[in-house]
């Protein structure tokens, strides 16, 4: 996948207004070409902002992790397909990711999640699940693959293993991502860019080291610079 590091870097949208989302995207100017829509923004107009974002150039990425019966998730993926986005989110059940990937429409990207990166071993073992995180996440991977998805969602810690089961058909997005000495806050399995970038990552997604920098552009332009100097070592 031909991407410079600047098109790799996706920042997360997690405020609480449009009115914020676009002071960050002011903020951030041509450092950033695309950024993530989740639940906090979703429910407080982001689906409504969506469109004009991708009007102004910016890819989007709609994190919306769907799952349901699969006429409701096909459903939603049609709609969604008419906002704009480039990547979709829904969970990696084989039903639900089949269902996603028939409906998509419009160069819509649909994108499954795997494990999510707050989880670790002894968390899937609390919610019944007796595979630990690299092998449920193998699991969904092959699924996935099978289906015929357009890229995972994994922790950088899976992203290898990942990258030798799917190739190099899909794109692997790795959230959990944080530089060297930031907090991993909630997140339990994590990374730097670089070693990211090392292990089979085709893009990044980096919130809170962003957008709640004293300096956001300047953060930013530190995680491109470290995936650029990954990227020419040849991953």
């Amino acid at each position: 996948m031909q991407l410079s590091a600047r098109e790799r870097l996706i920042v997360a949208l997690d405020v609480s207004s449009v009115e914020e989302a676009e002071g960050v995207v002011t903020r951030l100017g041509d450092s950033v070409t695309f950024y993530k829509i989740g639940y906090q923004l979703a429910f407080a107009g982001g689906l409504s902002y969506a469109p004009a974002l991708a009007a102004s150039g910016k890819r989007v990425f709609l994190d919306l992790k769907l799952h349901d019966i699969g006429n409701t998730v096909a459903q939603g993926v049609k709609s969604a397909s008419r906002l704009g986005a480039t990547f979709l989110t829904v969970h990696a059940y084989p039903p639900t990711m089949q269902a996603a990937v028939e409906a998509r429409e419009g160069g819509l990207q649909i994108l499954a999640v795997t494990v999510l990166t707050s989880f670790n071993n002894a968390d899937l073992a609390a919610s019944g699940y007796a595979l630990n995180v690299i092998e449920l996440v193998a699991h969904r991977a092959a699924q996935a693959r099978d289906v015929g998805i357009d890229g995972l969602i994994c922790s950088p810690e899976e992203a290898a293993k990942v990258r030798a089961i799917v190739g190099d058909k899909l794109c692997l997005v790795t959230p959990g991502i944080r530089p060297a000495g930031a907090a991993s806050g909630d997140q339990k399995r994590v990374a730097t860019p670089a070693a990211a970038i090392a292990a089979g990552a085709d893009y990044l997604v980096v919130g809170r080291p962003i957008i709640a920098a004293a300096d956001p552009k300047a953060a930013a332009e530190a995680i491109v610079a470290e995936m650029m100097q990954q990227i020419g070592k040849g991953r």
